[in-house]
């Protein structure tokens, strides 16, 4: 099935500019990995007691994009300069669930009284996550396969966002997308694990 993520070397190419000046800056990929963890917390706190406000839903899908880049750019700047470590791997793994966890969670908020639905989404977000690195593990590849990846996800998100700003009754609906993600996640999950251990015969 589709994903964002297949664009993904396309956005890494436009943002080049930007990689090549944070290197001259002697920026590191782990700082702006690290930077991109706490503006994801920070907003995902401001998210949260400001729920009922229609400014944040501007800000999130800004940031979403804003989130999206600094992920991108962090690999490129590894990558492209021979900055990859051992730490670098954690990290980005790491602060990918975290970030994730801070800003979906205040949608708890927002899809009440069907919050547990907001819940099994992080939940299955962090496991297909869990998924994607175990297929590192079992054949040295790691896997990005399948529907509502992150990059998925972060669309999702901003896209609600966007959609809350014009129509707030959307809310009472919004149980049910987050539903129909999280059986795209069990399908990306299965594929992740199917993939994993095609590559590895």
């Amino acid at each position: 099935m589709i994903s964002i993520y297949e664009l993904k070397p396309k956005f890494q190419q436009l943002l080049k500019p930007i990689v090549n000046f944070l290197y001259k800056m002697n920026i590191k990929p782990n700082q702006v990995t690290i930077v991109a963890c706490i503006l994801s917390i920070m907003i995902g706190v401001i998210f949260y007691f400001n729920h009922d406000s229609t400014w944040i839903y501007i800000v999130i899908p800004i940031f979403m994009f804003v989130r999206m880049s600094l992920n991108a750019v962090d690999g490129v700047l590894a990558k492209d300069f021979n900055l990859q470590s051992g730490l670098g791997k954690y990290l980005n793994e790491l602060t990918d669930v975290i970030s994730d966890a801070a800003l979906f969670l205040p949608f708890i908020l927002v899809v009440s009284p069907h919050s547990e639905t907001v819940m099994i989404f992080i939940l299955l977000s962090i496991i297909s996550e869990m998924a994607g690195v175990m297929g590192e593990n079992i054949s040295g590849i790691r896997q990005y396969s399948g529907p509502m990846g992150k990059s998925d996800r972060a669309f999702l998100i901003g896209a609600i966002s966007v959609l809350l700003i014009f129509w707030h009754p959307l809310t009472q609906y919004l149980w049910i997308v987050f539903l129909i993600a999280s059986v795209l996640i069990v399908i990306n999950i299965y594929t992740r694990v199917k993939k994993g251990l095609e590559e590895k015969a």
